[in-house]
């Protein structure tokens, strides 16, 4: 095999807008019955990595929840170390969960940082403006992503980047992004594999935080035209990936 391991986005890839990619399941157990591990490494910022896994466990997949790496995962590593431990959260609920059982306390005063994510509906001018207070006090600003957009059920719908770039302008504090395509974020995940950056392949959909963000920690990409996959937006990234595959069903023209 070319790769000795793979890491997969899952929104996009593993299944768009609610539904599985056709014989998607079925490539992860070939992978298994190959011996070539995998992680998923998402920017999924809606849910925990526990939820995450039973999801895709109802859609046929079999994935430990500890295999999922997430930016809720890296930004409790990220505040911890920085020695913060109340957070004013302008995420979904249930993605608190991955940094509050580390031991981060999510509060309206008093706050050392301002965690953003995919709000949805949370994203209302009350959540906004107070998360802009905390900032010009002295809150530090963390983005677990910076998507413009994902792929829902109904269409293209914004992500949390549009909300952390309105912040950003208000308060004049620049964020600090913990998922991808952070660096780190990447490493993390081929730590968990065991191998290095030149024996691993990525796949995901999202030209520049998936596959330019995997290029520069020096990972390969494979670009799949799933999901949030649009030609004009690829040809204007200006990012070339190693591989263009129509879905992941194509992997193992890669790897094999």
């Amino acid at each position: 095999m070319k790769y000795r391991g793979v890491l997969f986005d899952i929104d996009g890839v593993l299944y768009t807008g609610g539904k599985v990619i056709d014989g998607a399941p079925a490539i992860l157990d070939d992978l298994r019955a190959h011996d070539i591990p995998f992680r998923c490494i998402s920017n999924t910022t809606r849910s925990s990595r526990a939820t995450i896994a039973q999801r895709l466990e109802k859609m046929g997949f079999s994935i430990s929840a500890e295999h999922i790496f997430t930016p809720a995962v890296a930004a409790a590593s990220y505040l911890i170390s920085a020695g913060i431990y109340r957070c004013l959260f302008l995420t979904a609920h249930d993605v608190m969960e991955d940094m509050m059982i580390s031991g981060i306390e999510s509060t309206g005063k008093d706050a050392g940082a301002v965690v953003v994510g995919d709000a949805g509906d949370r994203f209302t001018y009350n959540m906004m403006n107070e998360a802009f207070r905390a900032l010009i006090s002295g809150a530090e600003l963390i983005a677990l992503e910076r998507d413009r957009y994902w792929m829902d059920e109904d269409g293209l719908s914004l992500s949390a980047g549009p909300f952390v770039a309105g912040l950003e302008y208000a308060s004049g504090v620049h964020a600090s992004l913990v998922g991808k395509p952070y660096r780190e974020f990447f490493e993390a995940a081929l730590h968990s594999l065991g191998y290095s950056a030149s024996e691993v392949l990525m796949v995901g959909d999202d030209i520049i935080t998936d596959i330019g963000g995997a290029q520069a920690a020096g990972i390969d990409a494979a670009l799949v035209r799933t999901g949030k996959f649009r030609e004009e937006l690829f040809r204007e990234s200006g990012i070339d990936p190693d591989y263009i595959i129509d879905s992941v069903l194509c992997l193992y023209d890669i790897i094999a």
